[in-house]
């Protein structure tokens, strides 16, 4: 089935897709993103997106074009039309076009794109299996909260990870403080408590973070939002990362360093299941992971 995208009011196949060459998303990276996935056919956390997509808006001084209510429709008539039986829908709003100069224009009309393509599952060898990463210093910009379009200190650290035969690249602050990946939340778990970074400018708000930690406690573990270091990291039982379309993900190796047993931990397949639970709205109990 073709993926279908939605520009500026108009629906057509993705391919077809185009905007104006002076859109400031184009020359100034002027914009803001949102990734969203859907479970049974729904969109999972809807609110939470919408509220952080707001919020980058705002961190750019951005108005969305539309309502959150006719942005929800369109996500839904795109899902409609791809007809997969689950999809991830990308949503972007630039400032628009105007002549090319750093200033804002005065007066212009907003660019929203979105689109939708099948959602495939991460492999479950490959989760069984656990991912490897390795540490490389963060070269972003100081407001990492808001989620815009110039990720390319993103793609830059992201092609080191490949380069060097691996999945991810976990990026590291000032005093070796571990913010995150470059497409997911990092935390460790360390005698019972789930560690990570606490939010604020230097790392995103992550949705599926935030539903880690409101799971954590139905699976036994203590939560602390604490910075840590790269040698924490190293020592922790389990390191786990989290995205929209990876969900929970155990990381077994670090910078060549074996992690906890080498293999995702209990921490790691009990919040993987307590996630799917909430995601296809089970009402049963969460599977508790052990206390070391």
């Amino acid at each position: 089935m073709p993926e279908v995208a939605y520009v500026n009011g108009r629906i057509c196949p993705l391919r077809a897709a185009v905007v104006p060459v002076l859109d400031r998303g184009f020359l100034f990276a002027d914009g803001v993103y949102e990734v969203m996935r859907t479970y049974d056919g729904r969109v999972f956390e809807t609110r939470a997106h919408l509220a952080r997509l707001r919020a980058s808006c705002r961190g750019l001084r951005l108005r969305l074009p539309v309502t959150p209510a006719r942005l929800l429709e369109i996500v839904h008539e795109l899902i409609r039309r791809g007809r997969y039986r689950e999809s991830r829908i990308y949503i972007q709003v630039t400032r628009g076009v105007a002549p090319r100069q750093h200033a804002f224009p005065s007066r212009t009309a907003a660019t929203l794109v979105a689109w939708v393509e099948e959602l495939l599952p991460l492999d479950a060898r490959a989760r069984n299996r656990g991912a490897s990463a390795v540490t490389l210093a963060d070269p972003r910009w100081s407001r990492c909260d808001l989620k815009v379009i110039a990720l390319l200190a993103n793609v830059l650290a992201k092609q080191r990870a490949v380069d060097a035969g691996v999945d991810e690249a976990i990026l590291i602050g000032a005093g070796g403080v571990v913010r995150e990946g470059t497409t997911a939340n990092v935390f460790i778990v360390r005698d019972g408590t789930l560690f990570t970074h606490p939010l604020g400018p230097e790392i995103l708000p992550g949705v599926s973070r935030q539903v880690v930690l409101a799971l954590a406690p139905q699976v036994g573990l203590r939560v602390r939002e604490q910075r840590f270091d790269r040698r924490a990291l190293y020592r922790a039982d389990e390191v786990l990362l989290s995205s929209t379309t990876q969900e929970v993900l155990g990381v077994v190796r670090i910078d060549g360093r074996r992690i906890g047993r080498g293999r995702p931990g209990d921490a790691a397949q009990a919040l993987w299941n307590a996630f799917q639970q909430r995601a296809h709205a089970r009402r049963v109990r969460a599977p508790r992971a052990p206390r070391r």
